[in-house]
């Protein structure tokens, strides 16, 4: 993984002092631009998209919301009466999920502030994480999955910009235009690419589509992946 702490710092620094107030916005009811209430609809229709891929009862289960930002893929999973372990590497936006945590919930929710698997231990029935893997290469993904399998014994299911020709023009023309203080570059991929990298790492398992979800400016894949019976 010889990108992958280099892009999660970049990321962390983003996310933890560029971007908390601009994300503790979108993820509220506040008001918000019209580009950005797309991207609030988008992220709510991916959310319900891979909640609808675990089943409606999760008492007993021990899921990872690896990348949970301020919480409202966890609080969904505790709802459901899951223990949820969520973990991000910006602490400041973990730190906004405790303060919004209802009470009462059948599930209990443990908030950590770190690497999604580092900073995590234990093993996990199920694994989700929403627009956390989408700044990483096709290696690094591969890689990742490769560290979670050990640990995960159903189904980790995350999205993936998806490699159309709109999307790669729009990065290519991004990259050209390098700024400080601009976000990490999302890194379109396909199923096929990540699939190639999963085989190159020895990684054995099953890699699918679910669906995609488009909504104005937000427009991104879920993908499950089930590692190889042990």
């Amino acid at each position: 993984m010889t990108n992958y702490a280099a892009t999660r710092d970049r990321v962390e620094h983003y996310f933890d002092r560029s971007a908390t107030k601009v994300w503790e916005r979108l993820t509220s009811d506040a008001p918000v631009s019209g580009i950005r209430a797309t991207v609030r609809a988008g992220r709510d229709r991916m959310r319900a998209l891979m909640l609808a891929q675990l089943p409606d009862d999760l008492r007993g289960a021990r899921i990872l919301d690896a990348g949970c930002g301020t919480g409202a893929m966890a609080v969904e999973l505790a709802r459901r009466g899951a223990d949820v372990v969520a973990v991000d590497i910006s602490p400041a936006l973990v730190d906004i999920a405790q303060k919004r945590m209802p009470t009462g919930m059948p599930g209990a929710i443990e908030w950590i502030a770190g690497d999604m698997l580092e900073a995590t231990s234990g093993r996990f029935d199920h694994a989700l994480a929403m627009d956390s893997l989408i700044y990483y290469s096709a290696p690094d993904i591969a890689a990742l999955l490769g560290r979670a399998v050990m640990r995960v014994d159903g189904k980790f299911i995350f999205t993936l910009p998806p490699r159309t020709p709109a999307l790669m023009a729009m990065w290519r023309i991004g990259k050209l235009f390098p700024r400080a203080d601009r976000s990490p570059v999302m890194i379109p991929q396909s199923t096929a690419g990540v699939a190639n990298a999963l085989r190159t790492a020895g990684v054995k398992g099953n890699l699918r589509e679910v669906d995609r979800i488009k909504s104005g400016f937000y427009f991104s894949s879920a993908l499950v992946f089930e590692g190889a019976s042990r």
